[in-house]
């Protein structure tokens, strides 16, 4: 399922990959030959049943996995190509992750959570501009446990914006909240694409969600079932959660 766009459009492109675990009758087929390109600032909605595929698939574009076969190219590099630095590298300076936990430093501020990224990007953004994208500016100096579920999944996504990434991949990161507060952190993740033109992937079991993405891939069976792209996204205060 390839669009017809430029090269230049083009973040990710997948060649046919596949992922198998365990070997014999044993094997288990977490993709089956997936093929797809990922345009350039986009917000991108995955949506399937669990088992079928669509973390196994951002892990493997985010290069925190390997293909079984097939190739990942990142901006016309192949990520199977690259060395064990120059992947670290790619992760590092390029894609962003967000999760359902939140993975914060319980000793350390909103702030210094954040700063910990600064120190090690090649260009971040100051970790202020990062926490006041997603809202919290009045909320720098509040430790981990003086910040709700949502304030804190919006101080993990500073944290993966701050070092200015192409691409941010997120993995249910309303999952564990209510519907309000996912909402919070839905329009933080898009005031991200919009601002910064971060192409951002989310990883979804609410239907409702997909109605907010330029771009819906459904997967089923390991397999890219769909794709549905949205000419109108609705402004996300007006999805049914």
């Amino acid at each position: 399922m390839l669009d017809t766009k430029s090269a230049e459009e083009i973040v990710f492109r997948t060649d046919n990959i596949t992922k198998q675990y365990g070997v014999g009758e044993l094997v288990v087929h977490a993709l089956r030959g997936v093929t797809m390109e990922i345009p350039r600032g986009e917000m991108i909605v995955l949506l399937g049943p669990s088992g079928s595929g669509k973390s196994t698939f951002l892990n493997i574009i985010g290069g925190l996995d390997q293909p079984t076969s097939g190739a990942v190219h990142f901006e016309g590099a192949v990520l199977a190509n690259m060395t064990d630095k120059e992947l670290t590298y790619f992760r590092r300076e390029n894609v962003g992750f967000v999760f359902q936990s939140y993975n914060l430093v319980p000793s350390l501020t909103a702030l210094e959570n954040v700063e910990l990224i600064t120190d090690i990007a090649a260009n971040p953004m100051k970790a202020e501009e990062a926490l006041a994208a997603v809202e919290l500016t009045e909320r720098l100096n509040h430790f981990p446990a003086q910040l709700s579920g949502g304030e804190q999944q919006r101080v993990a996504i500073a944290r993966a914006i701050v070092k200015r990434p192409e691409v941010l991949l997120c993995d249910e990161p309303t999952g564990a909240l209510d519907s309000e507060t996912g909402i919070l952190v839905l329009e933080a993740l898009q005031n991200v694409n919009k601002t910064y033109g971060t192409t951002t992937m989310i990883i979804t079991h609410n239907v409702a969600i997909a109605d907010v993405a330029d771009r819906v891939i459904y997967f089923a069976d390991g397999a890219v079932s769909d794709v549905v792209i949205n000419e109108n996204p609705k402004p996300i205060r007006d999805i049914r959660w």
